[in-house]
């Protein structure tokens, strides 16, 4: 290898052919990062040039500029002929420089020097009569992709064509005319405009270097392409790829360019390097799939930044034993892998992949969903590839609506495959179905009918679920009501998700529970809920707004128009809206929105089902095995404890009978009625056995009787960061009516002083004058040393929040001020 420094005269000047190989990356460079400054570097030179005092002999002595470096290889010539280099590094400099030579000559010619133009021409033309190919006249031929506009654009003779003007090479050359015309000023002086030209003419020719690493037998290319290219570099990790497959290729001595024109040449089009969101990340669609297809070959994951270097792995490791059908299975999963993003949503595989990858932004399962598609036919019964794709969805979407960790979904798809591998694709479906069935973790069990039936019944899903999520549920329930008979028309995209009864309900809807302020935080939370939400498109959603359901209920209140209900009726032709507006001529209630989501849980359970002996978390292991494997029992919850110690994953929920199936007698009444049993802060039996197991009580709803339990980490976080805040939940409800039963007079005062200011902070010293309350800040912050204790039991922070200062003040946010003035409300009343 030899590396010389040379200016383009020296690069340029003899009968040249600089060649990039046809499977190199396309042009990229740009105006913004490369054009524009290349330019100001060679303007600035060629000023200091002009400004340059003469010299007593010669040229006048101007330091050259770096332009950076570049790696070619000599192919073997005839002699006499054009010599030949093969461009393994550094195409897009030495491409941009031929394009702002000849641009520059362009505009020399019609406005300088006959001579200056003709020393620019012979460093971008060859001899036309040393070739009989009219191609050879170029110093640098681009790859296959760029010809044509690398053609068109050089031809100093014709205007390049429409189709090819968008081009960047055609913009690149576009780009210089303008500013080296620009920069001569051609509209002053002519002698002016000559001797500015003329310089810029030197500087081209002498003043730029380059250095060039000639390649000599036995040096390994690649490595040295990859070395110049590690780290920080723009070229994607499939330029890398594609250069490496080629080059074992060439040593090989296959047909590189047949096998590029029939293999990759469709992965170099605009298609495949537009970039693609990946979660919060944005990267190249042919990156994307090489990643997939890689994790589908591996059978493990493969991180974005290691993409090339695992290939590189692969191929060393056996994959280059046969790169022609290495690039030939490329090729065809790359055509599966387009065409996986257009597939009719009336398919199996067009639903999931629109559901899953789009909707659910769930794209750790693509390199399965590739595996399936790419399977030969008649190897995979369309029967058991629905099963799987069917059984994958309805595991992905349950455990979505039951807001359970996704932290594990990698390694279960990675596992998915090397099941279906192991057992084949012939009983894909059947092995997909019995593995998620039998996962009893935490982070993968398939959440069965009636925990999905649990979770949702009283679930504000329009809050907790994005948007994208929410709509697809819809649709997926607006398809199912279309069934098999409707015309093969799935439900329509893009439409909007509506609230029936409005989420601002008190204008038009609160008459019934008008000053019963529970009743109405308990209404902004069933507004959110599944039945009381369906689609309507965008501009029927505006109209809508917080309209009455009906029109006598509108004209009533003097307003324009007619009643949600009538709206719905003349402008929607969903299935969803129809049953509702026919179900419901009258009203639309509470108990209505409580009936509809029950009946969508029914249509949920049947869109995604779930096989009835799928293993739940909560009751993977017997509560026998757990008991009869602990020594020592002690107490009437060693049992719970035992049974506890032996739970994976993070996180647990259970019911109050999932517990006493586990304890040889029933839950304490006590536990039915107070919150500090459960929670480690109260002290209590139960309490102190799940902590001794490693475990934290968390959401506990008496009413409901369920709780989550937490594992304890090793390093917990200290006890107030672990404390829940204050919601609109029945929970938070009914601990707020906890709290303010137990506060003494001077408790009360002092939160009613602060749900009055609201969001507005108070002083301490001020809110003891107010609050009647002696000592001061120092008088505060007694009474409020027992209500701190007795929340902290609950497991959840005092309402109210202090800030340090002088004074130290107090505030109360609004959502919470609106719990408590509710429950201080309701407890005035009943006294």
């Amino acid at each position: 290898m030899k590396a010389l420094t040379h200016s383009p005269a020296e690069i340029f000047g003899n009968a040249i052919r600089y060649v990039v190989p046809l499977f190199q990356r396309p042009y990229v460079w740009n105006e913004k990062d490369q054009w524009q400054p290349l330019w100001e570097d060679v303007r600035a030179v060629a000023e200091r040039l002009l400004d340059a005092p003469a010299a007593a002999y010669g040229a006048p002595q101007v330091p050259p500029h770096f332009l950076g470096a570049i790696v070619i290889e000599q192919q073997i010539s005839p002699v006499a002929h054009i010599g030949v280099r093969h461009v393994i590094d550094g195409q897009q400099r030495l491409t941009t420089l031929q394009l702002l030579l000849d641009a520059a000559q362009w505009v020399v010619a019609r406005h300088g020097a006959e001579m200056d133009a003709q020393a620019l021409l012979v460093l971008v033309e060859n001899n036309r009569a040393m070739s009989a190919n009219p191609d050879d006249v170029f110093k640098v031929w681009p790859t296959d992709r760029d010809q044509d506009a690398f053609r068109a654009a050089m031809d100093d003779d014709t205007v390049v064509p429409a189709s090819l003007s968008g081009s960047r090479i055609a913009q690149a050359h576009k780009f210089f005319v303008e500013v080296v015309q620009e920069w001569a000023d051609l509209s002053g002086d002519p002698g002016k405009v000559v001797a500015r030209l003329s310089a810029l003419t030197r500087v081209l020719r002498d003043h730029l270097r380059l250095v060039v690493i000639d390649l000599e037998p036995g040096d390994n290319a690649q490595v040295i392409f990859e070395t110049l290219n590690h780290r920080g570099s723009p070229l994607l990790a499939s330029d890398l790829v594609k250069n490496l497959v080629f080059q074992i290729a060439t040593h090989q001595q296959l047909d590189v360019e047949a096998l590029y024109r029939k293999h990759w040449r469709d992965l170099d089009d605009d298609h495949w390097r537009q970039s693609v969101a990946q979660g919060r990340l944005y990267r190249p669609r042919i990156d994307v799939f090489l990643n997939r297809w890689l994790t589908m070959k591996l059978l493990r994951e493969v991180q974005s930044d290691r993409v090339f270097s695992d290939f590189r792995d692969f191929l060393m490791t056996g994959g280059q034993d046969d790169v022609a059908g290495l690039l030939a299975e490329i090729s065809r999963d790359a055509r599966i892998h387009r065409e996986m993003e257009s597939l009719p949503l009336d398919t199996v595989p067009g639903r999931f992949h629109y559901r899953v990858l789009k909707a659910m932004d769930t794209q750790v399962v693509a390199p399965f969903l590739l595996w399936l598609l790419r399977q030969p036919e008649g190897h995979l019964p369309e029967e058991q590839r629905d099963k799987a794709l069917g059984s994958l969805e309805s595991w992905l979407v349950r455990r979505a609506l039951c807001r359970v960790t996704t932290k594990d979904h990698n390694r279960v798809v990675l596992e998915l495959l090397k099941e279906v591998e192991e057992h084949g694709a012939e009983v894909a479906g059947d092995t997909v179905e019995r593995f998620l069935a039998g996962q009893s973790a935490d982070s993968r069990y398939w959440p069965n009918d009636a925990t999905l039936a649990v979770r949702l019944s009283e679930e504000p899903v329009y809050s907790s679920l994005i948007r994208a999520r929410m709509r697809m549920l819809l649709e997926a329930m607006e398809d199912r009501l279309r069934g098999p008979l409707g015309e093969g028309q799935p439900c329509p995209q893009g439409l909007t998700v509506e609230h029936v009864m409005p989420q601002a309900w008190r204008e038009h809807w609160g008459a019934d529970i008008a000053g019963d302020e529970l009743a109405g935080l308990r209404r902004d939370r069933l507004v959110h809920t599944l039945g009381n939400l369906t689609l309507v498109n965008a501009k029927l959603n505006p109209t809508l707004s917080n309209r009455p359901w009906t029109d006598a209920e509108s004209a009533s209140r003097g307003l324009p128009g007619g009643g949600k209900r009538d709206y719905l009726l003349q402008h929607s032709q969903l299935s969803l809206n129809s049953r509702i507006v026919t179900a419901h001529p009258v009203s639309w209630t509470e108990d209505d929105i409580r009936a509809r989501t029950a009946e969508a849980v029914e249509a949920l359970v049947e869109i995604w089902p779930c096989p009835s002996d799928a293993v739940q978390a909560a009751t993977a292991r017997s509560a026998d095995e757990s008991v009869g494997g602990a020594t020592g029992m002690v107490g009437k919850y060693e049992p719970l404890r035992a049974w506890l110690a032996v739970q994976e994953g993070d996180e647990l929920r259970l019911t109050f009978a999932e517990i006493e199936e586990v304890l040889p007698e029933p839950l304490p009444d006590s536990a039915r009625k107070h919150y500090t049993i459960w929670y480690a802060g109260g002290g209590s039996p139960l309490s102190r056995s799940i902590k001794d197991a490693g475990w934290r009580a968390r959401n506990v709803s008496l009413g409901e009787e369920r709780l989550t339990l937490q594992r304890l980490e090793a390093e917990a976080p200290s006890e107030s960061e672990e404390l829940l805040g204050w919601g609109d939940s029945e929970e938070d409800v009914a601990a707020a009516r906890y709290l303010w039963q137990s506060l003494s007079p001077a408790g009360r005062r002092f939160f009613q002083a602060l749900m009055d200011a609201s969001p507005r902070p108070l002083p301490a010293d001020e809110l003891a004058e107010v609050c009647d309350i002696p000592n001061g800040a120092l008088g505060v912050a007694g009474v409020l040393a027992w209500p701190g204790r007795y929340v902290a039991q609950m497991g959840r922070h005092l309402p109210s929040e202090w800030a340090p200062g002088d004074p130290a003040t107090y505030r109360m946010k609004p959502e919470v001020s609106r719990l408590f003035a509710a429950v201080a409300s309701e407890a005035g009343r009943e006294t």
